[in-house]
């Protein structure tokens, strides 16, 4: 079946696509606005009830209740500041990794989901800054040599999180260099060392700031629209993703994002001209995914959600 693959694929001028250069789109004006969702109220306590406890506090009660009251008042007090801690705090942002991290096919040229961040952030006044070093057509290969760059470097040394797309070329170089003949076993020896070399970049990165939280991004399949009957295309993207949401699991400040599913289960077009780079509304999902697990990293309540620009 995976001998089939190339010659769909060629047929349906796919890799005219792949091997393209980008190009350049006219800019569009977009409006950013952010839709901030009301604070959830507890279940026990809601915070606008506050008022009515203050009150019942004045009224004649047994002594035993009296801690109590006073518990639950300082518990939601705590909830509150853990769920806005992420926000409230100085923050800083350091985005790496390949064309999904630069923001290709983003029709507004305002840096795909990492720019939607910064201006979600920014709309918001809130203290996060965020750098972006995603270079298209990079490997895990070449990312790894530019963490040795002073300027990379020095913005993880001082990041709070650091965000990485890395991967999707290194599947694209072994389909390249196999077209003629598509079959697993390159793909498997391949993900074999990108593991090895992702280890290495998590194992950098922690070495230039152990205290900085790593969120790795995963694939999502560009094929699925058209070629979803193609089951190995698939596979392929499902095996690197769980490769690297298992080493992620082995790191106690790493976490893995999922995308596949934004992409597969979605009725809109979330794919650029190219039909392989996300397009706005493709990145503007992945902001809101990567902004979701930003807030359960650094709360256990979601209390107070922000929405990306829409």
């Amino acid at each position: 079946m995976m001998s089939m693959i190339i010659g769909i694929l060629v047929s349906a001028g796919v890799f005219i696509y792949l091997f393209l250069p980008d190009r350049e789109q006219e800019k569009v004006e977009t409006a950013m606005a952010i839709a901030s969702a009301p604070p959830k109220q507890t279940e026990e306590t809601p915070v606008e009830n506050e008022p009515e406890v203050e009150e019942a506090e004045a009224v004649p009660v047994e002594e035993e209740e009296k801690p109590i009251t006073e518990d639950i008042k300082a518990k939601v007090r705590e909830v509150v500041e853990m769920a806005l801690d992420f926000l409230k705090k100085d923050q800083k942002i350091v985005a790496i990794g390949d064309s999904l991290t630069e923001g290709v096919g983003d029709e507004t040229k305002n840096g795909g989901y990492v720019g939607i961040l910064n201006h979600t952030f920014e709309d918001h006044k809130l203290n996060v800054t965020v750098e972006n070093f995603g270079k298209k057509g990079n490997r895990s290969d070449q990312l790894l040599k530019r963490l040795e760059k002073e300027d990379v470097a020095s913005a993880i040394k001082e990041a709070d999180v650091v965000l990485i797309t890395i991967g999707a070329n290194d599947i694209m170089k072994v389909l390249k260099s196999n077209f003629m003949n598509v079959t697993m076993e390159p793909f498997q020896e391949e993900r074999v060392k990108y593991i090895e070399r992702l280890k290495a970049i998590f194992n950098k990165i922690n070495e230039i700031n152990p205290d900085t939280q790593i969120y790795l991004i995963g694939f999502y399949n560009p094929f699925e629209r058209h070629f979803g009957e193609i089951k190995e295309l698939g596979m392929i993207i499902d095996n690197w993703n769980d490769a690297g949401k298992s080493l992620a699991e082995e790191y106690e400040n790493v976490k893995y994002i999922p995308t596949k599913d934004i992409f597969s289960q979605s009725t809109e077009d979330l794919l650029a001209e190219d039909e392989f780079h996300p397009n706005t509304n493709g990145y503007k999902q992945m902001a809101q995914r990567v902004l979701e697990y930003l807030k359960e990293s650094n709360e256990e309540h979601d209390i107070n959600k922000i929405d990306v620009a829409s």
